[in-house]
């Protein structure tokens, strides 16, 4: 779609309070359109206020400003990628991905109350977030139509970059925050921040440029290591060093905890962006870091070999199709419905210690459904293990070792 088509329509927007969403409500407005405004708070931790984005955009010219609580269920979506240890390439715990999902989510509801068919985001045309506001959107309504100024004509030829922004919300005299010389951009919420762009685009630009929102990085964590235990049932986090917790509460602790140990702050990569083009990010989630790798932990202990062929695949699938904004499809359903049955043997007590980065494993406990027998495991002459039942063993595998030799599938040696 373009601007003018919208000429006298309402469009509910996903704002963020930030530059773009500040230039484009009020360019929006001055085309005679009609911004309804929607807010998540999502816990971002680069927001003290949140109330504040609500004064912003009314003041850039929103018609109605909508700031909706989905902590809870973020937290929740963060907890299923636990679960399903769903690390995009690098070790990118999707973060950004999955609040779009969660977003979106919450908005079809309101635009249906209010009978609006046109949704709006200011996701550029080179990224992964105009995949997953459009693909979410329209698997959740099909009748839902998509308006991105950053693949609209007339607002590329108004606004080339950040620069022509902060001197159109300077001109017209809005409460923006950023500046010309900030330098990078981030994305938060509860789960993780996402940083990008800027100085950061260029190789030589190391991690530790950003400023960490979440925590410190390892180096500047404490020299004293400290104790983390959490209890999960059937995969999820029940209680935090002996205290209940809910979703919401396990991923606030456990952002805490973490980040001040440094665990899961400066993550580098260069990743493959669903538009087919490289981008280099760095990334915090200690919460997320922590309990994935407790989870793991705990995984270990429940997963024999077979599941673990089934699983690994499973992880590496479903993060792809969260990075892609496939959450919601097909595919993604039936391999929850997969996960959540792997999820009824993950009860069980783990407990790390977290030092400068690390997470190291110390104990496991209260796992009723562990495959691992401390005599079964034994290299020593105690549990219902014969060593001797493995000369039968070995002798049934040989048999097909000395056929391939026979074969010759082997190559020669020496």
């Amino acid at each position: 779609m373009e601007i003018s088509e919208l000429k006298g329509k309402r469009v509910m927007m996903a704002v963020s309070g930030g530059l773009d969403s500040c230039t484009i409500t009020h360019w929006m407005k001055e085309q005679g359109a009609e911004v309804i405004g929607y807010t998540a708070d999502l816990g971002q931790p680069d927001e003290g206020h949140i109330e504040d984005i609500r004064h912003r955009m009314l003041a850039c010219g929103a018609s109605e400003m909508i700031l909706a609580d989905l902590k809870e269920p973020i937290s929740r979506a963060g907890l299923q990628l636990v679960q399903a240890q769903a690390r995009y390439e690098g070790g990118y715990w999707n973060t950004t991905g999955i609040a779009r999902h969660v977003v979106v989510a919450g908005m079809v509801p309101q635009m249906r109350q209010r009978g609006l068919k046109i949704l709006g985001h200011g996701a550029t045309g080179r990224g992964n977030d105009q995949v997953r506001f459009q693909l979410a959107a329209q698997m959740l309504d099909p009748q839902i139509q998509i308006y991105a100024p950053w693949r609209d004509p007339a607002f590329l030829e108004a606004f080339g970059g950040r620069k022509e922004m902060i001197d159109y919300c300077q001109g017209q005299g809005l409460p923006i925050r950023a500046s010309h010389d900030q330098p990078y951009s981030t994305d938060a919420n509860i789960l993780g921040l996402t940083h990008e762009a800027g100085q950061l685009e260029a190789l030589i630009t190391p991690a530790q440029r950003v400023v960490p929102g979440m925590g410190v990085f390892p180096e500047k964590a404490p020299d004293q290591a400290e104790r983390f235990a959490v209890h999960f049932e059937r995969g999820l986090p029940v209680a935090i060093n002996g205290r209940p917790v809910s979703p919401l509460q396990a991923m606030q602790q456990s952002n805490a905890i973490g980040g001040r140990h440094g665990i899961g702050i400066g993550l580098h990569t260069v990743e493959n962006r669903f538009v087919g083009i490289k981008s280099r990010g760095v990334y915090e989630a200690p919460g997320m870091e922590l309990l994935g790798q407790c989870y793991e932990f705990l995984l270990q202990l429940v997963l024999d070999r077979r599941a673990r062929r089934v699983y690994t695949p499973l992880s590496s699938y479903i993060a792809e199709q969260v990075y892609q904004g496939y959450w919601f499809d097909t595919a993604t359903q039936a391999c929850w419905k997969m996960v959540e049955h792997f999820n009824q043997l993950a009860t069980g007590t783990i407990e790390v210690s977290l030092y400068k980065g690390n997470v190291s494993f110390c104990a496991a406990r209260e796992v009723p459904h562990s495959l691992y027998r401390e005599d079964t495991a034994s290299m020593e002459a105690v549990g219902d293990f014969d060593h001797q039942d493995s000369e039968g063993f070995l002798g049934v595998l040989g048999v097909s070792a000395r056929v391939l030799n026979r074969a010759g599938q082997i190559p020669t040696q020496g």
